[in-house]
C-alpha cells in the first residue's frame, strides 16, 4: 500500500507560479512511475505529467509542455511539478498518483494503482 500525499497548491494569478510536491509513504519498488493528473469543474481528468523514478524519464501533456517539469527526489520518495507560465484554464483539482513498473501510456490514469486526495490550484486573469 502506498499512501500519497499533495502539497503546494494555491491561488495565482496568471503568468504566475506553483510548485506541487506528492509524498509517498513508501516506494515499495525504486523503479515506478509516478503521474500528475488534473480535473476541473465538468471536464474529464487530464494526465498532464508522468515519471519514471528509475531513470527519471518524462513524459508531458502537449497542453503544458514546456511550462510544466516534472521531477522526483527518489531519498525522499517525493515527486514535484513545478508549474510556471500558469494560466485561468490550468485552474483544476491536481492528483498525484502511483503505477507499476511499466506503463503502456504513463499519462492514462486508468493504469495508476495508488491516488492521493488532491490539491486545488486556481489561477486567475
Amino acid at each position: 500500500q502506498v499512501q500519497l500525499v499533495e502539497s503546494g497548491g494555491g491561488s495565482v494569478q496568471a503568468g504566475g507560479s506553483l510548485r506541487l510536491s506528492c509524498a509517498a509513504s513508501r516506494y515499495t519498488n525504486s523503479r515506478i512511475y509516478m503521474g500528475w493528473f488534473r480535473q476541473a469543474p465538468g471536464k474529464e481528468r487530464e494526465g498532464i505529467a508522468a515519471i519514471y523514478t528509475g531513470d527519471a524519464g518524462t513524459r508531458y501533456a502537449d497542453s503544458v509542455k514546456g511550462r510544466f517539469t516534472i521531477s522526483r527526489d527518489n531519498a525522499k520518495s517525493t515527486v514535484f511539478l513545478q508549474m510556471n507560465s500558469l494560466q485561468p484554464e490550468d485552474t483544476a483539482l491536481y492528483y498525484c498518483a502511483a503505477g507499476g513498473t511499466w506503463l503502456r501510456n504513463p499519462l492514462n490514469g486508468y493504469e495508476y494503482t495508488y491516488w492521493g486526495q488532491g490539491t486545488q490550484v486556481t489561477v486567475s486573469s
